[in-house]
């Protein structure tokens, strides 16, 4: 059973990873729980699922870094060469490695496996709703990025500039992220968490 090896995936994460606040253990395990999830309603390989999960962010550039695109690529080829050492079954090694590298937003690979389809409808639901707006700012103030334009804060009049803002990311990115759902359960889950997150700059904006 894959179950059995989680203990070595998440030993393997804990060891491996370049965590930062919006990319740790924290942000795996909730992208585990919901491609469980996701893969008991579509009914797909949990073989598959699991370990893509896990290891997905096994390794990353920073979100500045110039080579960000090439992320996926090289944590796919790092979890094959883990997965190889410990004895995974080989037969499920491409396509854990297609599940991780299509992951990616960046990478712009289209999930070929529901299995996939299924580990990026995970890892983008966890971009959206209160886990999506906390893990934004984490990101936004690592990188220095100040909160909003003040004299036009929800981009009503100007192009969104997330370099310069955090809130423009919202529509650069994160209000975008639902449409971009393989399942239809996880476009459901979208959905609501995009309305949160909309509601956030509602009241954003009244306290401004």
């Amino acid at each position: 059973m894959v179950e059995h090896y989680e203990h070595q995936f998440i030993s393997f994460i804990n060891a491996e990873m370049e965590q930062d606040p919006a990319h740790d253990l924290n942000h795996v395990m909730r992208v585990v729980k919901t491609a469980k999830s996701l893969c008991a309603i579509e009914g797909s390989k949990l073989e598959v699922v699991l370990p893509a999960a896990y290891l997905h962010d096994c390794f990353s550039f920073p979100k500045n870094h110039p080579d960000r695109a090439r992320s996926s690529f090289i944590a796919a080829e790092k979890a094959m060469d883990f997965l190889a050492a410990i004895d995974y079954p080989s037969e499920h090694h491409n396509d854990i490695g297609h599940a991780i590298i299509a992951h990616s937003f960046s990478a712009n690979v289209y999930p070929q496996t529901i299995e996939a389809q299924i580990v990026q409808d995970a890892d983008r639901l966890d971009a959206l709703g209160a886990i999506g707006i906390a893990r934004c700012l984490q990101v936004s103030t690592g990188l220095g990025v100040g909160l909003y334009d003040p004299e036009d804060p929800f981009c009503e009049a100007r192009a969104p500039n997330d370099r310069a803002n955090t809130v423009d990311h919202f529509y650069t990115k994160l209000l975008r992220i639902a449409e971009t759902m393989n399942t239809q359960s996880a476009k459901e889950e979208a959905e609501k968490r995009t309305a949160f997150m909309k509601q956030y700059l509602a009241q954003l904006g009244a306290e401004i």
